[in-house]
């Protein structure tokens, strides 16, 4: 009689078997062991042959440190049913870090981890999730760019020894007609660029804004005094999955938020933030804590003044930015508006 295969299950034959992957962008070094961590295979082989080769071996596990180019290997194994995971990069290499490296040791290193399930895993959104991911960091690499061109033509004014004009924008209107006016051909080329770059955001704001307009959790999050249609967004293709963290303080150390713990003896001291995990995160919570704080009067820009006056306003503005992520946290775990507490 033929074994039934369930809702969510793997469709693989579960075994002792785990495997560690080495993944590149075109090879991958596989090293398989068995219950006791004895080596059954080791070989390296084309990507595309990573799926075949692991069916043959009726591998149970198989674990991957996470980058670039795991992505795919990643999603087509999960898509054919196997049990697979990956691991964060750098937590792995504080428990495996070996003095002879190469892609043998590594993905022996990452199979012996999963063996034992002393392997740290990275969370991989799923492919919705992904490419929301995608897109708002996109923005935020052009808008950066841009902001380099225009600090490019500023240095350019500044070694020609010319002012902008003070009473308008360099960057409105009749600012860049001031430029244009100059006849600088590095002024121009810059001009030129920026131009591009932003109708290129302009075309994906559009695009943002409409997929802001049909998310549930982001018009939640855009009650939040200070969070717009973008921050919202890229909060929820940070954070993905709001259940996978049972408590907030969890989230604010994902965002690397949360002081640095030193305990030696009967000592704890506690320092600057971790800055682990989601860079993008915490530099989101950075920037809407900002505006939080100078536009609107609620209990966290209040807690915010009362310990700028204290600790300045750099400390001030990580409490309220972890504050403000709390809020978020309570927001999308009850599908509740923000509300301002007394």
């Amino acid at each position: 009689m033929g074994s039934v295969i369930r809702p969510g299950r793997s469709r693989h034959i579960m075994s002792a078997l785990v495997c560690g992957l080495d993944v590149h962008k075109d090879s991958t070094y596989a090293t398989i062991l068995d219950s006791e961590g004895k080596i059954v295979d080791q070989t390296r082989m084309e990507n595309e042959k990573v799926s075949s080769y692991l069916s043959q071996h009726k591998v149970g596990r198989v674990a991957m440190e996470s980058s670039t180019a795991v992505a795919p290997l990643y999603r087509q194994l999960k898509k054919e049913g196997f049990d697979a995971v990956v691991s964060h990069p750098k937590k792995t290499k504080l428990i495996a870090e070996a003095k002879i490296k190469s892609d043998r040791v590594d993905s022996k290193a990452i199979a012996q981890l999963l063996r034992m399930d002393w392997l740290p895993l990275s969370y991989v959104p799923d492919e919705d999730t992904g490419a929301l991911r995608e897109k708002v960091r996109r923005r935020a690499f052009l808008v950066r760019e841009r902001v380099k061109l225009r600090v490019k033509i500023k240095s350019c004014l500044t070694y020609q020894g010319l002012k902008w004009p003070e009473d308008h924008g360099l960057w409105t209107k009749g600012g860049v007609v001031w430029l244009h006016s100059l006849g600088l051909a590095s002024v121009e080329s810059y001009l030129r660029l920026i131009d591009v770059f932003s109708e290129e955001i302009k075309l994906l704001s559009g695009e943002l804004k409409s997929e802001a307009e049909d998310d549930e959790d982001v018009k939640l999050l855009m009650t939040v005094p200070g969070i717009g249609y973008y921050s919202a967004l890229l909060v929820k293709s940070e954070v993905g999955d709001i259940d996978r963290f049972p408590f907030a303080e969890k989230l604010c150390s994902y965002a690397g938020l949360v002081p640095s713990t030193y305990q030696s003896g009967g000592t704890v001291y506690h320092g600057a933030i971790t800055k682990e995990g989601s860079r993008w995160l915490r530099w989101i919570m950075m920037e809407c804590a900002s505006t939080h704080v100078s536009k609107y009067d609620t209990w966290i820009s209040r807690s915010y003044r009362c310990l700028a006056g204290r600790r300045g306003k750099k400390t001030a503005r990580v409490a309220a930015a972890r504050k403000l992520l709390v809020v978020c946290f309570s927001v999308l775990k009850n599908k509740r508006a923000f509300y301002d507490q007394p």
